[in-house]
């Protein structure tokens, strides 16, 4: 089936890739040039690791898993596989972000600094709560068999409208991050207001990160690039039938009592007839 819009797609999604690839590449430079590297002892090397796994996780490959439903070369794929690869980028997006909560908490414990005192922190945890809790129940009702099918069509429009959320959610949350981190980190020749080059490289990653999750929310929400429904497609049921084998067998039963019924009524139609000759024979036996 073709694509409406194909070319514009296509572009857009070169755009998107490209962007959210320059922001991880950003990322790693900042903590590489100017941070110092990346280290896990908890000094500022393992902070460090913060920023790069939020991005190349929680922003990028999120930003990819959203869209992969998306991509006209899939879809000839099926559904299953296709929510398999939607289910697996989340979870290692959900597996990277954790590693960046654990680095910045142990990074925080051993220098002394207090944990979740600022707006970023508190958003930021919000936001891994909730994802972890929208990657359960999608594993659990959207990709497993057994959920029944009332309940995956109720929790559908809140998985859609949940996830754009939580990934809006987490642009702001990694914006609010890099300018805390400049804040804090810049200080006197160079501080933030006098546009050091950390400053101004850094504010440049924050617009490369921002343009990648407009590209992402636009391509997402055109309903001409939405991934069309299988001809054939069947819903599982929890007991392992589907719904097409469920409206058959229903079908069949219901044609085979309409047979029943109307065998049972011919028989007794046929019955009064038989009764009523003989009585009327019996009548004129006795004239």
């Amino acid at each position: 089936m073709a694509m409406e819009g194909y070319w514009l797609f296509l572009a857009l999604l070169v755009s998107a890739l490209l962007v959210g690839f320059l922001s991880v590449i950003f990322t790693l430079v900042w903590v590489l040039h100017y941070r110092e590297g990346l280290g896990w002892d908890g000094t500022a090397l393992e902070f460090n690791w913060h920023p790069v796994l939020l991005v190349t996780g929680f922003v990028f490959i999120q930003g990819i898993a959203i869209i992969v439903y998306r991509l006209p070369w899939t879809w000839k794929c099926s559904k299953l596989l296709m929510k398999s690869i939607h289910a697996g980028l989340n979870a290692v997006a959900a597996i990277l972000a954790i590693i960046a909560l654990v680095a910045v908490f142990d990074n925080h414990n051993v220098n002394g600094i207090p944990n979740m005192y600022s707006l970023h922190s508190w958003v930021g945890l919000t936001a891994v709560i909730c994802y972890l809790l929208q990657l359960l129940s999608g594993f659990v009702v959207l990709l497993l068999p057994w959920a029944p099918l009332s309940l995956r069509a109720f929790l559908m429009p809140i998985h859609v409208y949940s996830g754009l959320v939580i990934f809006g959610t987490v642009i702001a949350t990694v914006l609010m991050g890099v300018t805390e981190k400049l804040i804090f980190g810049l200080r006197a020749p160079a501080s933030y207001s006098t546009f050091p080059p950390e400053g101004v490289f850094v504010n440049s990653l924050g617009l490369l990160i921002l343009v990648f999750g407009a590209l992402i929310f636009w391509i997402v929400t055109r309903p001409q690039w939405k991934r069309p429904k299988e001809p054939n497609s069947t819903l599982l049921q929890p007991n392992g039938g589907t719904a097409e084998g469920t409206r058959g067998s229903m079908a069949a039963n219901s044609g085979y009592n309409m047979d029943k019924s109307d065998s049972e009524l011919n028989n007794e139609i046929a019955a009064r007839k038989r009764n009523f000759a003989l009585d009327e024979a019996g009548q004129r036996s006795t004239m």
